[in-house]
């Protein structure tokens, strides 16, 4: 089975991302499961790629992280997703189409 490598997904990463905290708040272990659930295991995350983008992301304004506590008391960081990340996000899904478009007139069928 080919996988995908983690060059060609990497601009993507915060479309990803922002798809998700645009679903609900979530925190990192809960993202990184659901990554790997909808790519159907064809695509992992790795916890320094996501927790950087985390990073970035909230330095840009794109998401903001709060603490929150779980029923089990164990204190968790979310991440929520803000008007400049949905305008963000809205932007790279268009970089996204235009892209495929692009790439799409090289791949042979």
């Amino acid at each position: 089975m080919v996988e995908i490598s983690s060059d060609v997904i990497r601009g993507y990463n915060d479309t990803i991302i922002l798809y998700l905290l645009s679903e609900a708040p979530s925190y990192g272990y809960e993202i990184s499961k659901k990554i790997r659930s909808l790519s159907e295991d064809k695509y992992m995350i790795k916890e320094t790629t996501l927790y950087s983008a985390f990073n970035r992301m909230e330095k840009n304004g794109y998401i903001v992280s709060y603490s929150e506590t779980a029923e089990n008391g164990k204190k968790r960081t979310y991440y929520r997703i803000t008007e400049a990340g949905s305008k963000y996000y809205r932007e790279k899904c268009e970089e996204w189409n235009l892209t495929k478009d692009v790439i799409e007139r090289f791949i042979r069928r």
